[in-house]
Formats: structure tokens, C-alpha cells, sequence
């Protein structure tokens, strides 16, 4: 009888039960948000509904040395979680993103292109606040790459500068960009008047098949040679576009915007999630990421905004300063907010095309805000 019950107090104290604390009950309690965000709400449920799994998954408890956690040398979710801290997942996402991206608006109406380079302003502003709250310059310029509202440019950078940071910054950056119908409308109405918000747009002129295929080859040329560090993404980027173009490559480019972006999106979401530990995570310094996360959002949508109204000082055919929120490179849900919100101002106000054309210029804007940060910090 005794034996049975040391065999039974043995079997207990190797459960996860037994070995639950409060900070693993928070964490599974975030995880559950996620994903009932992204299923009930459906905010961005691709990134949502892997990363509230993946929480999940690194928050039950288990023995160390078993090579069960993300942590260890020797388990399969560290081997997957390489995809993360080596860099390889966000080139992928790009090269996928590229293969879906149009960017006929912006080259229809390149002026636009600057509204995407203005929200890049929330980068630097608040890398600068984080060095004044004593984070040092590489953690500081990967919670500011935030304010790009880019995922994969958050994980890609904060791998290369701050590794021990990825978690936070990515849950940071994927939550963000998952609120964005909840953060910019109101930052949008703020700084704009109702008869700013009811300016109709021209319609784009019509970008020829030539310039839709010479575009990624100059882009990446002239966009690399300005910043080298931001070659794995944009390259990625504009080969992902190329193969869209071309046409002759279909095949190569339904792979890229189907099974590849898919598949990669899925297994950087879990391990993303599974890096929560709540042991590693649960600390002062992520709440002030997401915090400063919060921040830098906010001041790149005001800072596209603003230099929209800035913009109509100097331009015969005004442009809807409600663009400018879409230079956060949120591709495209930022677009879609654009549209929402012009939409309740004036049924007849279509603005989700014109959009697309700073939204898709910020994607390239802030890896090229990555890239001048890592080149600056590591030289």
C-alpha cells in the first residue's frame, strides 16, 4: 500500500498540475486571448491562432533535460525555433509577400511612396526612447523596428541584434499589427478634419506590364545599394514580385504566395508562441517593450498622417491625409482602415487602392529601417 502511494505522489509531482504557477496560468491566459482573437474577432487569425497555440505549447510545464522545452539544445521545437534566432523565417515571408504584392499604385503615384517612408518616423523616435529608459542601443533599435508594424522585419533585425529579446518583440509586433483596426481610427480622426477626410482621390493612371517587371529589378538595386544590410529581405521581396510579374514563372510564384508563405507562416507563429516560457518571458523589461511597442505604433500613424497634411501644402491635387495611415507596413490591414474609415465619412470614397500604394511602400521602408540599424549598430 505504501508503494502504491509513493508511485501515485511520484506520478502527481511529474505532472504539468503539479508543477503550475501563476506565471504559467497568465501566459496560457494570453494565449486564449490570441486565440480567440483571431477566431471570434478574426484579427489576422494566420498569425493569431498559431502564436495563441504556440503559447500553449511553451507554457506547459514540463522537467528540464527530458528535451521537451524551446530552450533546450536538443529538443524539436528548439530545432524549429532556429528558423527564428538564425533569420531564416522572415526572408521567407517576404519572398511570399512579394509574390502577392501589386505595386502598380505606388508606381502610378510615386509621391505616395513618401507617406510610407514619413511612418517609418515611429522607429526612430521611439528607438531613441528606449535608450533613454536604459535599454542598450541593439535592444533599443529592435523594439523601435516595432513601429514598422512588420512582423517579420521585427523577428528578422531583433535575431541579428537581440536575440534574447525575439519573444517579447515578436508577440509585440504581431499583436500590434493585429489591432490595427483598434489603434489607428481613432489617431486617424484626431488628426484629421471631416473635410480632410472626405477628399476623394484621382483615379491612378495604368502602370504598364514593362514597368510592372523592370520595377523589382531597379527597386532591388537601387533599395540594396542604399542599404546592404536589408538584402535577405528585399531581396527576397522584389524576387517574390518578379516572379509575379514575369508571368512565365506562375508556377514559381504561386508556390512562393501559396505553400511556401504558409507553411513558414505556421511554424514561425508556433515557435514564436512556444518562446513565451513564462519563466523567460514574464519580466519587467517585456512590459516596457510592449509598451514602447504601443508607442512607436502610434507615432508612425500620426507621423504618415501629419506629413500627408504637410504634403497638401505643396500639391495642386490634394491627397486624403487618411493615407498616410497606411505607410505602417501592416500590408493590408492598414489599407483596409484607410478604406473603413473614409468609407464612413462618405459611402462614395473608395480609398483602398490608393492606399495600397504607401501601404506596400512601407514594407520596403521600414527593411530598409532594419538595415541602416543593423549596418549603424555593428560597424
Amino acid at each position: 500500500m505504501e508503494q502504491m502511494l509513493d508511485l501515485l505522489s511520484q506520478f502527481i509531482q511529474n505532472t504539468g498540475y503539479y508543477m503550475l504557477d501563476y506565471r504559467y496560468v497568465i501566459m496560457i491566459g494570453i494565449g486564449l486571448i490570441f486565440i480567440y482573437l483571431g477566431i471570434a474577432k478574426n484579427y489576422e487569425p494566420l498569425l493569431l491562432v498559431p502564436i495563441g497555440f504556440g503559447i500553449l505549447v511553451g507554457n506547459i510545464p514540463v522537467f528540464q533535460g527530458l528535451g521537451l522545452a524551446i530552450y533546450e539544445d536538443n529538443s524539436v521545437l528548439h530545432y524549429l525555433y532556429m528558423g527564428v534566432t538564425l533569420g531564416i523565417y522572415p526572408p521567407l515571408i517576404f519572398l511570399g509577400i512579394g509574390a502577392m504584392t501589386d505595386f502598380s499604385t505606388m508606381l502610378a503615384r510615386p509621391v505616395l511612396m513618401l507617406l510610407g517612408a514619413a511612418a517609418q518616423t515611429g522607429i526612430f523616435l521611439t528607438f531613441l526612447g528606449a535608450l533613454a529608459l536604459g535599454f542598450d542601443p541593439k535592444e533599443a533599435a529592435s523594439i523601435g523596428i516595432i513601429g514598422g508594424a512588420d512582423g517579420p522585419t521585427a523577428i528578422f533585425l531583433t535575431a541579428q541584434l537581440a536575440p534574447d529579446l525575439i519573444g517579447p518583440i515578436a508577440v509585440a509586433a504581431y499583436s500590434y499589427m493585429a489591432l490595427v483596426p483598434v489603434i489607428q481610427p481613432p489617431i486617424m480622426k484626431l488628426l484629421t478634419t471631416r473635410k480632410e477626410r472626405l477628399i476623394q482621390m484621382e483615379d491612378p493612371r495604368e502602370v504598364s506590364k514593362k514597368e510592372r517587371i523592370i520595377f523589382p529589378v531597379m527597386g532591388f538595386l537601387l533599395c540594396c545599394l542604399l542599404a546592404p544590410a536589408a538584402l535577405p529581405l528585399l531581396g527576397m521581396l522584389f524576387f517574390g514580385n518578379l516572379l509575379k510579374e514575369c508571368v512565365v514563372a506562375e508556377r514559381l510564384a504561386a508556390t512562393a504566395r501559396n505553400a511556401i508563405i504558409d507553411t513558414v507562416t505556421i511554424l514561425l507563429g508556433i515557435t514564436v508562441g512556444a518562446s513565451t516560457q513564462a519563466d523567460v518571458f514574464l519580466t519587467p523589461r517585456s512590459v516596457g517593450i510592449f509598451i514602447l511597442g504601443a508607442l512607436a505604433f502610434g507615432v508612425a500613424t500620426a507621423s504618415g498622417v501629419i506629413f500627408a497634411k504637410i504634403m497638401n501644402l505643396f500639391l495642386r491635387s490634394k491627397i486624403n491625409p487618411l493615407l498616410g495611415a497606411a505607410g505602417v507596413s501592416a500590408v493590408p490591414d492598414s489599407a483596409r482602415v484607410v478604406q473603413h474609415v473614409g468609407h464612413q465619412e462618405d459611402p462614395t470614397n473608395f480609398l483602398l487602392m490608393h492606399a495600397m500604394g504607401p501601404n506596400v511602400s512601407g514594407v520596403i521602408g521600414s527593411a530598409i529601417a532594419a538595415g541602416v540599424m543593423w549596418s549603424f549598430l555593428v560597424r
